[in-house]
């Protein structure tokens, strides 16, 4: 048995080789061709094929068939393509709400006048009242010597003094004050301190005020206020509104 299975093995071998070499192409038995000629026949429309670099994403469907338009250069650049981060313009910054104040009756009709060129509605000037404000005061003394003189006890007794305003002089104001009532206590303080000849006054009466608001500044209408309404400002800069 051991013979007829070498026997056999032999004579499978030898047909295999046989059939693969195409020896028994005769007989009608051999292996299906693939030569070079007939795998090009196989080919499905080979002229549509194009490589990819490695690694580049959607390389599995780079193989599907290119349509007519897929012979259009493909660098290209599209129509109205987006400029780069890097190039595009800095977006402008939002409109600024600027107020400026308080005005007296006076330089309210001088703002008026100048702010007529703006745009309507750019601005207004709202009703804003100012307070009155109070003095601790001394003077009016007969002549500049005698405000020296005062001068000099003010700073013997190490109290502050200060100008009181063309209206008053000559003559030395001790402190400024919002209410008479502030006035007279801060009077008191300066009497237990050796101040013997000062008393309150009444430096500014109530009186009718303006604000000026400009709500939305942008940067066309901020160019224009500087040569417009800073003549007209009396002095007053223009900040964020409150």
């Amino acid at each position: 048995m051991l013979r007829l299975a070498v026997v056999l093995l032999l004579l499978a071998n030898a047909g295999y080789y046989a059939w693969s070499q195409g020896l028994l192409r005769g007989w009608g038995l051999a292996p299906v061709d693939e030569s070079e000629p007939q795998r090009m026949e196989q080919q499905i429309a080979p002229q549509n094929l194009r490589l990819l670099p490695q690694g580049s994403k959607g390389a599995a469907s780079s193989a599907a068939p290119a349509g007519p338009a897929s012979s259009a250069p493909a660098s290209a650049p599209a129509s109205g393509a987006a400029s780069s981060p890097a190039t595009a313009a800095a977006p402008a910054e939002p409109p600024a709400c600027l107020q400026a104040g308080v005005f007296d009756a006076r330089q309210a009709d001088a703002l008026r006048q100048a702010a007529a060129v703006l745009p309507e509605g750019s601005w207004t000037l709202e009703p804003t009242p100012i307070t009155g404000r109070w003095m601790v005061y001394m003077g009016r003394f007969p002549d500049e010597e005698a405000v020296a003189k005062k001068r000099a006890e003010l700073r013997a007794l190490k109290i502050p003094y200060d100008r009181p305003g063309a209206a008053l002089e000559p003559g030395l104001s001790l402190g400024r004050f919002s209410t008479e009532e502030a006035a007279q206590r801060g009077m008191a303080l300066l009497a237990n301190q050796g101040v013997r000849t000062a008393r309150v006054v009444q430096e500014r009466a109530d009186a009718p005020g303006f604000m000026l608001r400009l709500p939305a500044v942008n940067d066309t209408l901020r160019t224009r206020l500087d040569t417009t309404l800073q003549p007209a400002l009396a002095g007053k800069t223009l900040r964020p509104c409150a």
